[in-house]
C-alpha cells in the first residue's frame, strides 16, 4: 500500500482493508470470507425444531471455532435523517415547510418500523497465509459444512460484501454501487470498478 505524500491515510487504510480478492476481502489481518445465512422465523417452528437449529449451530461452532457470526440490519438506519428533519422543523419559519418536514419524519419512522425486523446474518471466516487454491478449498469446505448443518447459505461476492459493509458502517443502502476508490468517478479516465 503506497503512503500518500501528505501523510494522511484513507479510510480504507485506517480500517485495515487492502482490497477485494477473488473469494472475499483482503485485510492486514488476513483474507475474510463471508457467507450469508438466511434467517429462519423461529416463531413458527416447534420447540423440537428450535432445539435442532441450536444444536446445528453448536456443532458448527465446535467444528469451526474460528468462524465469526455477524448480524446487522439488512437496510439503512434512518436515525440521522430523522434527527436532521426534527432540527430543520424546529428552525423552519414557514409553517407549510414545517408540516412537510414533520410528514417526512413520520414517513421515515413508519418505514423504519416496517424494516426493523429485517436482519441479515453473516458467517465470516479468516484466512491467513494461505495460497489461492487453499483459500478455494476452505471456501468450499466451509460452504459444505454450513449447508450440511441445515443452514441456507450463500457465499457473498464483491457487490454483496460492499453493500454489507456500507450498511454495517452506516454509509449507504447502495454500497454495492459505491466506487472501490473514493472520488474515482470524478477524475477523468479514473478507474471506478462497479463490477
Amino acid at each position: 500500500m503506497k503512503k500518500r505524500k501528505s501523510g494522511r491515510r484513507s479510510v480504507q487504510e485506517l480500517m485495515g482493508i487492502r482490497g477485494f480478492t477473488k473469494y472475499g476481502l483482503e485485510t492486514v489481518y488476513g483474507e475474510l470470507l463471508f457467507f450469508r445465512v438466511q434467517p429462519i422465523n423461529i416463531s413458527v417452528l416447534s420447540a423440537e425444531n428450535i432445539r435442532q437449529k441450536i444444536h446445528a449451530l453448536q456443532t458448527i461452532l465446535t467444528l469451526m471455532p474460528d468462524i465469526e457470526i455477524l448480524s446487522t440490519d439488512s437496510c439503512e438506519c434512518f436515525d440521522a435523517n430523522k434527527l436532521y428533519l426534527r432540527k430543520r422543523e424546529r428552525e423552519e419559519g414557514n409553517a407549510s415547510v414545517r408540516r412537510l418536514l414533520h410528514k417526512d419524519g413520520q414517513m421515515l419512522t413508519h418505514l423504519q418500523a416496517e424494516m426493523s425486523t429485517a436482519r441479515q446474518f453473516v458467517f465470516q471466516r479468516r484466512c491467513t497465509g494461505l495460497k489461492a487454491e487453499q483459500v478455494l478449498s476452505l471456501v468450499n469446505d466451509t460452504h459444505k459444512q454450513l449447508a450440511g448443518a441445515g443452514f441456507e447459505i450463500q457465499r457473498m461476492r464483491k457487490p454483496e460484501i460492499k453493500r454489507f459493509l456500507a450498511i454495517y458502517f452506516d454509509a449507504s443502502m447502495d454500497g454495492d454501487r459505491m466506487p472501490d476508490v473514493d472520488g474515482a468517478q470524478y477524475v477523468k479516465g479514473g478507474k471506478d470498478s462497479h463490477a
